[in-house]
């Protein structure tokens, strides 16, 4: 709240454009499922789902009516896993995503996917807010060779991962005994005993200790200038944007609050 008003402040950074829209703009409404934060290896969510419409409120209401007209839903949401259990959610399902056609977007992120992106775009290139999107594609061959390598390596590969986490995070930490990169290179070097592919393995055999620190140490000391490496909610949305903006629109985003969307990272 703010002061005596008791008018709420956004805790994020989910301000309107100070200046008047002009020219070609969509407005798109944005929700995900699957976020964990930064424990990225939770077996029960392995993936983020980011969806969007753009839908006006009157459509969207539209929609919501004619599916409960049909079910008893509580009147003040409609949740998937209610409306699926139903022995008509077949039929109403098809007729949603008919109605959705061409107005609905969604994006899947693989979460060890992900990881392997920023050992790619973090560890051996210089960070930006482009990584783990398609601005920065000519990477992203080297992160599906690291992926599809180290799943076939057999039990190293989540031991790396593991590792991969531990030292990109940086809160909750003492520091002053801090051998995760380390611990890092440890597993690297067990992993790349059991991969035998060429483009994954000049992956792991050109990283290097002392960038690797060096990011860490930049981490550390809060430069704002590489993006949170454990969010993969950023891309994802950073995604989702360049999916509706098509190159001709301006794109306005009305998204849930979510720790990860401050307004320096916005």
């Amino acid at each position: 709240m703010a002061g005596s008003t008791g008018a709420r402040l956004p805790l994020q950074g989910g301000l309107p454009p100070g200046e008047a829209l002009t020219g070609a703009v969509r407005e798109i409404a944005c929700d995900e499922s699957g976020f964990s934060g930064t424990n990225l290896l939770d077996p029960a969510t392995p993936v983020i789902v980011h969806a969007s419409v753009d839908l006006s409120r009157d459509e969207a209401a539209a929609l919501i009516g004619t599916l409960r007209s049909g079910f008893r839903f509580s009147p003040d949401e409609v949740k998937s896993r209610q409306f699926l259990r139903r022995r008509e959610a077949a039929e109403a399902v098809e007729w949603f995503l008919s109605a959705l056609r061409g107005r609905a977007h969604v994006h899947l992120v693989d979460k060890e996917f992900f990881l392997a992106t920023r050992v790619v775009d973090l560890l051996l290139a210089e960070p930006s807010y482009a990584a783990g999107t398609r601005l920065a594609g000519d990477r992203r061959p080297a992160a599906a060779a690291l992926h599809r390598a180290g799943r076939a390596a057999g039990p190293g590969w989540p031991v790396f991962l593991a590792a991969v986490v531990e030292m990109l995070r940086t809160k909750r930490r003492d520091r002053a005994d801090d051998r995760s990169v380390a611990r890092f290179f440890a597993a690297r070097d067990a992993l790349r005993r059991h991969v035998d592919d060429t483009q994954a393995g000049a992956v792991l055999d050109a990283l290097d200790p002392a960038r690797v620190a060096a990011v860490q140490a930049r981490l550390y000391a809060g430069d704002r200038t590489i993006p949170p490496p454990l969010e993969p909610l950023l891309p994802a949305l950073a995604e989702t944007v360049l999916h509706w903006s098509g190159g001709r629109w301006r794109v306005l985003v009305i998204h849930d609050e979510q720790s990860a969307l401050t307004e320096d990272r916005l």
